[in-house]
């Protein structure tokens, strides 16, 4: 039988094989080659015992000093006691209750590679029955791996239930040899610019390798390829693409877009200028849109955005603008409407000539009202049709689909973009709007079969924000956060609280004289540690001397959508002083008189969704203050509030999120519980790799586009898996 990388590992290695299956879910000969050492012992330089510690499961490097059989006292037989020694002189006990076969093993002066899990006995520090081999003339077990041992370094791999050190590097080696050709996705001629190896090369370097150095390369190799399959994954779905047929669309002379540029009440920033010069030359060409449009919390995207639904609608078709919940969807309705004025009121008193509608299409609307706007959509009275999922079902329809904008993208499925795309006779062109500002390598893995925009600068008037850590036990601190929200208040500003969870109705009781803030006590069967709940902060701030005069509202996902509207309508027009809510006011959400936030619990929450939150506040001719109060106030968590505390600027912060996360977080692939997108690269730290394998993939597949010379290639972007194509396809 031929063994290649999607060989099952069973037919390979069939001790170990079950074991790593049920453990790691390594089930292919590839996949256990892609299972990479996390470190590597050098046979010259022997470990350093007085690092270890009781109960730490270890690897070590180590010289027999001495070995001795004595009996037991206790129980028949004997035992025997092998005493290893590091380079310092250090000595570590090898213990053995059967030492039948180990005392011709262990003899002194030979080194060995051991394993087990370090523990004392008479102030000794002891491996009990540990798992070893001889490196050296002594060859136990498999002849490969103990030639293996003789020379070069020693993969140390992350513990495996079932499997001890030993047996990862012995089933490794039997798949090593056993593997004949392996098809190597990089072309030759990309390996020799590049200088690398080939990839069979490759996996014997990073998992055997000689030197320091030949690992290295070995890694950066895997890094490479797995960068370039996507950069090429990336480049053919742009080709295809720019294949289709679109209809351009152009501002009409006299039309829209020139009537809302004199309505606006302020210039365009220079930034949205040279955004909106981008967006209508995409919008002229006969191929597709395909723009990603990212910019800080209030830079102006949804203006731009308006500006190119009103330039598709001046040139004959409709607009649709896609949101993730009916919140921000009713949000951007409502500001549409009123930025528009009677330019949305086309058929209407008041309309002026060459006016449109403005529809909205939500799931919990009432069904005359629904029918009223589906019908607005299918004739195209309707110029702009704003929605949530229910724009994608089936009985929605559109006159002349032209251009869907698509708010926080990340919060959509594949499916769910590609269904309202189908809803377009010709190709329509796409902008995606993110307010989570992107870090260059992750917009080239993620977004590199797009055009990238980016809005920096913020439009004039708009107010800093200023941000503070508030310290959970210091009561005094709690205290003053809540005057501070009543001092808002009194001023005619409004304050928003936020919470991590929705909480119950019989959560308990928070401390009546400092309010919500501080140590929150468990509710009865709750496990873990207590967070703060909107209904149970409510009760709290209506019975706090300092807020128990204001009006105060609540607003979470188990509302009804009908109440929702109502709270958000109460807390925008002013009839209420402070909105208790979860998450779901972190995007879109526009109330320019809130100045104040306070984010309860905010260790729980990440940095990219911390630096949405505050944004909320602000927007008006106030300035905004966003105070983070927590009971975690050390390690990463520390650092993620700091940092936010720290900087406004969303891009320095995407950069320590990148740090501080998997990369499968950041993608998004994480969400679905399985591993990270990326096996080998770090966004973070690869940024010159990326950009490598960028130029080579495209400059191959622009040579090639149905890969047709490159089989390899071919078949590897074919078997990405569902997570990684999820991903690869955003736009």
């Amino acid at each position: 039988m031929a063994v290649t990388l999607t060989t099952r590992l069973r037919d390979v290695v069939a001790r170990t094989a079950p074991k790593l299956e049920k453990a790691r879910g390594i089930t292919t000969v590839g996949e256990l080659l892609d299972f990479l050492p996390r470190s590597y012992l050098d046979p010259a330089r022997p470990s350093d015992f007085a690092t270890l510690a009781d109960g730490e499961d270890v690897v070590l490097m180590a010289t027999v000093k001495q070995a001795v059989t004595r009996r037991m006292r206790n129980r028949r037989g004997s035992m025997l006691i092998a005493t290893v020694v590091d380079e310092q002189g250090g000595e570590l006990d090898l213990t053995f209750f059967k030492p039948y076969g180990h005392e011709q093993a262990l003899v002194p002066g030979r080194r060995v590679v051991c394993s087990g899990t370090v523990s004392s006995f008479q102030r000794r520090r002891q491996l009990t029955h540990p798992d070893y081999q001889v490196v050296g003339p002594r060859r136990l077990g498999d002849p490969g791996l103990a030639q293996a041992l003789e020379s070069g370094l020693v993969p140390v791999y992350t513990a495996t239930k079932g499997v001890n050190a030993v047996q990862m590097i012995s089933s490794v080696q039997l798949a090593l040899h056993a593997l004949e050709d392996v098809p190597d996705p990089v072309p030759a001629t990309v390996r020799a610019r590049r200088g690398l190896p080939d990839l069979l090369t490759a996996y014997w370097m990073v998992h055997q390798p000689e030197t320091e150095a030949e690992q290295r390369k070995a890694r950066w190799r895997l890094k490479f390829q797995e960068a370039f399959v996507i950069q090429a994954a990336l480049a053919q779905r742009r080709m295809a693409d720019d294949a289709v047929r679109a209809v351009p669309r152009r501002a009409a002379q006299a039309g829209l877009v020139e009537a809302f540029r004199r309505r606006l009440p302020f210039d365009l920033t220079a930034g949205q200028q040279e955004v909106l010069a981008s967006v209508t030359a995409d919008l002229a060409g006969d191929s597709p849109m395909h723009r990603l449009l990212q910019g800080e919390v209030g830079s102006g995207k949804t203006v731009v955005a308006l500006l190119a639904m009103l330039t598709v609608i001046d040139g004959g078709g409709q607009a649709a603008l896609l949101a993730p919940t009916e919140v921000l969807a009713q949000q951007h309705h409502r500001s549409i409407t009123a930025m528009l004025g009677p330019l949305a009121e086309a058929g209407l008193l008041g309309g002026v000539e060459r006016a449109t509608r403005v529809a909205l299409l939500t799931g919990s609307q009432p069904v005359a009202e629904r029918r009223a706007n589906l019908l607005m959509a299918a004739s195209g009275e309707a110029g702009i049709v704003v929605g949530t999922h229910a724009l994608i079902q089936e009985h929605v329809q559109f006159a002349e689909l032209g251009l869907v904008v698509v708010d926080e993208q990340h919060r959509f499925g594949v499916e769910q973009r590609d269904a309202l795309r189908a809803k377009a006779g010709d190709a329509p062109h796409v902008l995606v709007m993110t307010a989570t500002p992107i870090p260059r390598t992750v917009a080239m893995t993620v977004y590199g079969d797009m055009e990238i925009s980016t809005l920096r600068e913020l439009p004039a008037g708009r107010q800093p924000i200023t941000t503070h850590v508030v310290p959970g036990e210091l009561a005094s601190w709690v205290d003053r956060t809540w005057r501070r929200v009543a001092e808002e208040a009194a001023k005619g500003h409004r304050a928003y609280v936020v919470c991590p969870r929705i909480g119950e109705e019989q959560d308990p009781d928070l401390d009546a004289e400092t309010g919500p803030g501080g140590p929150v006590a468990p509710a009865e069967g709750q496990e873990g540690k207590p967070l703060h709940g909107v209904l149970q902060v409510h009760r709290a701030l209506q019975a706090l001397p300092a807020t128990s005069g204001l009006r105060i509202g609540l607003l979470h996902g188990r509302m009804a959508p009908a109440d929702k509207e109502a709270v958000m309508g109460a807390f925008a027009a002013g009839d209420l002083d402070v909105l208790v809510a979860t998450t779901v006011i972190e995007v879109g959400v526009d109330v320019r008189d809130a100045t104040v936030m306070v984010v309860l619990d905010a260790d729980r929450f990440g940095i990219s969704q911390l630096h949405q939150l505050r944004g909320r506040v602000g927007r008006g001719d106030q300035p905004g203050l966003c105070l983070l109060m927590t009971q975690e106030l050390d390690g990463p968590s520390q650092e993620r509030l700091d940092a936010v505390a720290a900087t406004t600027d969303g891009f320095v912060l995407a950069r320590v999120d990148l740090e501080q996360r998997r990369e499968g977080d950041v993608l998004g692939a994480a969400q679905s519980g399985g591993r990270s997108g990326l096996r080998f690269l770090r966004l973070a730290r690869d940024e010159e790799l990326i950009v490598g394998a960028h130029e080579d993939a495209w400059a191959v597949v622009e040579d090639d586009p149905d890969l047709v010379g490159h089989p390899a290639l071919r078949e590897e972007i074919a078997r990405l898996d569902a997570e990684r194509a999820a991903f690869l396809e955003r736009g």
